[in-house]
């Protein structure tokens, strides 16, 4: 289990939560992924604990974050850190999207797999297959050769969880992280990351860098000091932190 004694004053630490494997269980469809009814009372309650130094840093946008913990509204990196929202009550600021161009040729050539689902973030665009996990082989060949066309908007591609990913360089969970460090109440604390892939690892790296931890839900994973066995655990040490 996580190392509980580490953590003894919730006033000093900076919470930096992924979501989905994190907070809430994987679904079929990013939009068919629920988060339990307590959820939003938990984090709240966390929230406050910590007078509101704690942020989620997901691979969603934010909108989509404020639709799962519907009324609760956080501070967020959406999208590995393309969106940010500093504090409640600001509006969130957003990378440019990819030009419609290249998003349409994916999507159509997308289309040609079934069970794979395409999804256009605007800063980024993601393939799904967690309908078809054999088509992850012909789905990374394709983006490749995507990457590899001339034209193409320098992008980096990012291997989730039956997710691929493709973004512009230059930010992921580990510069968001950095950037909430620099900002109030997140400032001069301690900052716990809490994540579940490897996909992940700026974010465990950055934490550790700046005299914090990361903690990884499943398995331990590298530059995580310790783990969740499941998302149940990780809610309920939230619960038990508030």
């Amino acid at each position: 289990m996580p190392p509980f004694q580490l953590v003894q004053d919730p006033g000093a630490l900076a919470l930096f939560l992924d979501v989905d494997g994190t907070l809430i269980d994987f679904a079929a469809t990013p939009e068919a992924a629920r988060a339990p009814a307590d959820l939003p009372a938990i984090l709240q309650a966390a929230s406050s604990r910590t007078a509101g130094a704690l942020a989620l840093i997901s691979g969603r946008s934010i909108a989509e974050l404020d639709r799962l913990m519907a009324p609760l509204q956080l501070p967020a990196a959406g999208l590995h850190g393309a969106e940010f929202r500093f504090t409640e009550a600001a509006l969130p600021s957003t990378a440019a999207s990819l030009p419609p161009q290249f998003v349409q040729k994916l999507a159509a050539e997308t289309a040609r797999f079934p069970g794979a689902r395409f999804e256009d973030k605007g800063a980024s665009v993601a393939i799904h297959f967690r309908a078809a996990p054999s088509l992850a082989a012909e789905l990374h060949e394709l983006l490749l050769r995507y990457l590899a066309r001339a034209g193409t908007p320098p992008l980096e591609l990012m291997v989730g969880e039956l997710v691929y990913e493709l973004k512009p360089p230059g930010f992921d969970k580990g510069t968001a992280i950095r950037a909430f460090m620099q900002h109030t109440p997140f400032t001069g604390r301690t900052p716990i990351f809490v994540a579940d892939h490897v996909i992940d690892q700026a974010g465990f790296d950055t934490a550790s860098s700046l005299g914090g931890y990361g903690l990884s839900v499943g398995s331990k994973l590298p530059g995580a000091i310790d783990f969740f066995p499941d998302t149940a655990s990780v809610r309920a040490w939230l619960k038990g932190l508030a």
